[in-house]
């Protein structure tokens, strides 16, 4: 047998290369983006290293101008004690000499007073060095998120190359070689090798199409779940001869395009589903209703010329089938078996929108769903975060839709539920109802315990590492949202205090990737629109904690921020993953930057828009970066949890920025913890 040389990629492929040409470039363009900015990061992250270190220096010199200063104030004292002795026998004695005594008074007083002066230009000079400091810690912050931006732009990228790939269309030439069997006719034999030799030329072109892709060596080995597919466009004999020893030769030219399952893609490169979310519903029925043969891989396996027992008859070639790659559903099917394997639709649907659909463990996107899929027995599975699964083993011979009926779970573990489907509260104790915006700021408790802080998957940053062991004794209170809006004009309103921003250069907010101070902004005007339910922002660390003073005065109990173990232990409640649901961010399930929401990279979300973690604790993913309380011997302030116009990798449950105390931004904010 002789395969023709391929012409892959001839014919109505220039458009198409060019779209894979795009693609690369775009990818290489991210790539080489996120080396430069990788560069930039770290060459801040050792001019920052160098600035600490000077601090330190310059903190240490400090330390001994201060001792020395005592012991100069010392040395005064006792110089002037002297003088004055002198003094009083003077009284006594005119010719005693009093000349030493002044000028030891003289220079020691000279001598304090140059200590005084150095350790003021000391303290100005490390004033200065926490400006530069601070500078640098907000100039990596910018360079950290511009880099996972990059990281999801890159992603994103990457699927839409590999579904360029994996769409493109070409012309193969392959020559199939068959023995007639003696109890068929000349035509039917002639039937049957042009058949088979459409079945070669798209097994050829699929095994092209995997050998082509940029990233081969990672989507490879999972080749029996990609669900690649081809639809065959035309094909003509180019040429077809019967020999004396009863064989039948043929030439095809095959016009072929390649298909997927774009659900798939991410499974592929081994990413977050997020990336592929915006290709919908899966394809399923593909060119179904214009070629109407479709077949599996397995049935595309053909024996050698040599043989002599031939495979499958199918329908003529001018039918132009769809060839279905996906050797994760038909395995082990034996020539003879594969005849009788056929595809039937199923329609999938549910009472949940925003759902997964799993068949055989392979994901195939939301309902409402039409997938085709080989007669036998299938698992199927519904998946909504918040909900019971639902899951049946499924007998499959005909056409028919299955009707999934998921249950929600306990509130406690609730998903994440947007806006648009949250119901009214009713209040346990007035059954008055009320809407989440208007509910209070609930306190939850936090039960005692231990858990394991820092990075856990190994995704985090250096400032989450290492990960160590922490217990907390006793439990402890924790307001359930973040302080509103509306919360803090009541402080506003009540004490008269003027904020750091209203006082100062305003609020900082982020444009064109830089944090960009801006005068006119302040907690009740952020630059973006918000209600009294929208969490507080534009504040500094010092006012979060005039507002926890003046609240533990109004209530009677003592109110501060949460030090940092504090908001781990309860943003993790109990888990070990990156996000309270997982290791992936999903899709609207937050309001981070590319979370999916309708506030992402727009603005901050009304408080509790998203359901609450295990303990009743919503936003610690995304929404707002919350200040914790600093130990005493720290200079910065650490916040925690994310924003809305941060990357998702940033709203981790273990990322920390440090920040100076005075600064504020659109997107910072606060909850507090209520001692016991």
């Amino acid at each position: 047998m002789r395969i023709a040389p391929l012409s892959f990629f001839v014919t109505a492929t220039l458009m198409a290369a060019s779209v894979l040409a795009q693609d690369t470039a775009t990818v290489n363009a991210v790539e080489s983006e996120l080396a430069v900015k990788q560069t930039e990061l770290d060459n801040y992250t050792q001019i920052l290293d160098k600035h600490i270190s000077e601090e330190a220096r310059l903190q240490s010199q400090l330390t001994l101008l201060r001792t020395r200063s005592s012991e100069l104030d010392k040395e005064k004292n006792q110089a002037l004690d002297a003088m004055n002795e002198l003094y009083r026998r003077l009284i006594d004695d005119p010719s005693i000499d009093i000349t030493a005594a002044q000028t030891r008074y003289q220079q020691a007083v000279s001598t304090h007073k140059q200590n005084k002066d150095d350790i003021s230009m000391q303290l100005a000079a490390i004033a200065s060095h926490r400006k530069d400091i601070e500078q640098i810690r907000i100039t990596k912050h910018t360079l950290v998120n511009t880099l996972e931006s990059l990281k999801d732009q890159l992603s994103t990228a990457r699927v839409e190359r590999l579904r360029n790939e994996f769409t493109r269309e070409g012309t193969l030439e392959v020559e199939h070689t068959i023995n007639c069997k003696r109890t068929e006719t000349l035509a039917a034999c002639e039937q049957r090798g042009q058949q088979l030799g459409l079945q070669k030329a798209t097994k050829r072109f699929i095994d092209q199409v995997f050998a082509n892709l940029t990233e081969q060596r990672i989507v490879e080995p999972k080749r029996n779940i990609a669900g690649a597919q081809v639809q065959v466009v035309n094909s003509h004999v180019v040429g077809s001869a019967f020999s004396g020893q009863g064989n039948y030769s043929v030439n095809l030219s095959v016009t072929m395009r390649g298909d997927m399952n774009n659900s798939r893609l991410c499974s592929l490169l081994n990413l977050d589903n997020r990336f592929c979310s915006e290709y919908g519903t899966p394809l399923s029925m593909g060119y179904q209703a214009s070629y109407p043969t479709t077949f599996s891989d397995t049935q595309l396996t053909f024996k050698d010329v040599s043989d002599n027992i031939g495979q499958v008859e199918v329908t003529k070639a001018d039918q132009q089938p769809v060839i279905e790659i996906d050797t994760q559903r038909v395995t082990n099917v034996s020539p003879a078996q594969s005849e009788k394997v056929n595809s039937v639709a199923v329609t999938l649907r549910s009472n949940v929108y925003d759902d997964e659909v799993f068949i055989n463990g392979v994901s195939y996107g939301s309902t409402k769903l039409t997938v085709n899929v080989p007669k036998g027995i299938h698992d199927i599975e519904v998946r909504k975060l918040g909900y019971q699964p639902y899951k049946a083993q499924i007998d499959i011979r005909k056409a028919r839709t299955i009707n999934a009926r998921l249950l929600k779970k306990p509130e406690s573990i609730a998903a994440p539920t947007p806006k648009s489907e949250q119901k009214q509260v009713i209040a346990k104790r007035t059954k008055t109802v009320v809407t989440p915006s208007q509910a209070n700021n609930a306190i939850v408790i936090i039960p005692a315990g231990s858990f394991k802080m820092g990075d856990l998957t190994g995704n985090g940053l250096a400032n989450e590492r290492p990960v160590v062991e922490k217990v907390l004794s006793n439990s402890y209170a924790m307001q359930s949202k973040e302080v509103t809006v509306g919360e803090y004009r009541q402080f506003i309103t009540s004490t008269g205090y003027q904020t750091e921003a209203e006082k100062g250069k305003g609020c900082a907010y982020y444009k064109n990737g830089e944090p960009v101070w801006e005068l006119d902004y302040k907690w009740s005007n952020p630059g973006f629109n918000q209600a009294d339910n929208f969490p507080v922002v534009c504040v500094s660390y010092e006012d979060a904690k005039a507002y926890a003073n003046w609240l533990s005065g109004e209530k009677g109990q003592q109110f501060r921020l949460p030090n940092e173990v504090e908001w781990e232990y309860a943003a993790r409640a109990s888990t070990t993953s990156e996000y309270p649901w997982g290791n992936e961010i999903g899709k609207n399930l937050a309001n981070c930057g590319w979370c999916g929401s309708e506030y992402s990279n727009k603005s901050a979300a009304p408080v509790g828009e998203f359901a609450p973690n295990n303990y009743g604790l919503y936003d610690t993913v995304g929404n707002v970066w919350e200040w914790t309380q600093k130990r005493a011997s720290q200079d910065d302030v650490t916040v925690r949890g994310g924003a809305w116009n941060f990357a998702p990798s940033l709203a981790r449950v273990s990322t920390r920025l440090a920040l100076a105390a005075d600064f504020r931004a659109n997107y910072i904010g606060f909850r507090l913890v209520r001692e016991r």
